[in-house]
């Protein structure tokens, strides 16, 4: 058996608050925290290495939460990555300025991809992850609302040849859902991208995890699953 997976707690910011979005649909959402900040603190307080932060205003184009990420970065004492509506040069460098360990280029990476190649010549592949949100294997853009009409296996080789590291890749259909992974669908991905590969979207029970370690998988960003405790954190695997 290959080692346990990262589990990395995710902190979803909308208005300010922290939440949760069915099928990553804006209008659907569970506040879980009224301060993203408490949020991320509780699960530094578990244990938490890592926490991954989302900008859902700043992703769906209503709006942005970096002076709230500004905050948490500067205060939190474990690094973290931020996603959401980075997409061009001006925008990663300003997190990466503020302190953020690594920004998350998703539709960008589709979108602009000399982006990824002139980040990480900048900074450095430990700074640049790239998120592949996708409908089974086609890619969505746009805070999930856009279909690019391109596949996971288009976009990888180009990814691995800029010298990318670590690759997130999310299941929107099953993100928000508790429906557990797709194990096809995430042997597919694994097959797809031999480096580091997260995982979002779909996590809900220790079962879960384990399947991720049977394919490794090196990790999976989780929210729903931890914040209602379908998913203990910190995560134990037996054996």
């Amino acid at each position: 058996m290959s080692e346990a997976p990262l589990i990395i707690p995710c902190v979803d910011i909308q208005s300010g608050r922290a939440v949760r979005l069915y099928e990553g649909d804006p209008e659907r959402e569970t506040v879980y925290f009224d301060s993203p900040l408490e949020a991320a603190r509780h699960w530094v307080g578990l244990g938490a290495g890592l926490v991954h932060l989302v900008d859902l205003d700043a992703a769906t184009g209503r709006g942005e939460n970096r002076e709230v990420i500004a905050q948490i970065t500067s205060v939190l004492g474990v690094p973290v990555e931020v996603g959401g509506g980075i997409r061009d040069r001006e925008a990663a460098e300003a997190l990466l300025k503020a302190g953020v360990h690594r920004v998350v280029i998703g539709t960008a990476a589709v979108k602009s991809p000399g982006l990824v190649a002139d980040l990480i010549a900048a900074h450095g592949p430990e700074r640049v992850v790239v998120s592949l949100d996708a409908r089974g294997l086609e890619v969505a853009t746009h805070g999930w609302a856009q279909g690019s009409g391109l596949q996971v296996a288009e976009l990888t080789p180009g990814l691995a040849d800029a010298g990318l590291e670590t690759l997130i890749f999310t299941d929107v259909t099953r993100d928000g859902t508790l429906k557990g992974l797709d194990r096809e669908l995430m042997r597919q991905v694994r097959g797809l991208w031999l480096n580091t590969l997260i995982v979002g979207g779909g996590v809900a029970t220790v079962d879960d995890v384990r399947l991720l370690q049977q394919e490794r998988i090196e990790g999976a960003i989780v929210g729903r699953a931890i914040y209602e405790g379908t998913l203990p954190y910190p995560v134990a695997l037996e054996g």
